[in-house]
């Protein structure tokens, strides 16, 4: 069912409602904060249903991965944005690491802050652990 957002001429709050295709034009619509008939229906932006795929090509295609590491804020902006496109809720150390970078803080110091992210020197070149239980080198 279609979500039309208004807006109230009298008391100018926003609100939306849920109406089927057949009720919209032909039922009253009325705030539901003030209860008032003088509402206006705003246009939305426009959803476009994409595919993954599609979707984590144009995290592919970014041109402003060049100098990340010097600057923290855009690296977690940009982590933001990717986790937003793929969709999943990867966790709370994840928007913690996020935060911290949009305010500033720089990668090394987080990874000092929170070790158990970076796996400390028990890791070997890609960031299996050379303990009993995990991946070992062929």
């Amino acid at each position: 069912m279609p979500n039309y957002d208004f807006r109230c001429l009298d008391c100018h709050k926003r609100f939306d409602i849920y109406l089927s295709y057949a009720q919209y034009g032909k039922e009253l619509v009325r705030c539901t904060f003030c209860g008032s008939e003088h509402v206006q229906r705003r246009i939305g932006r426009i959803r476009v249903l994409r595919s993954e795929e599609s979707r984590l090509d144009d995290l592919s295609e970014m041109d402003d991965l060049a100098g990340l590491e010097d600057n923290p804020r855009e690296l977690g902006r940009m982590l933001r944005k990717m986790s937003a496109e793929v969709g999943e809720d990867i966790g709370p150390e994840f928007h913690e690491v996020v935060g911290r970078l949009e305010a500033g803080e720089s990668p090394e110091e987080i990874e000092k802050s929170m070790p158990e992210l970076g796996g400390g020197e028990e890791m070997d070149d890609f960031g299996a652990g050379t303990e009993p239980g995990g991946l070992d080198d062929f």
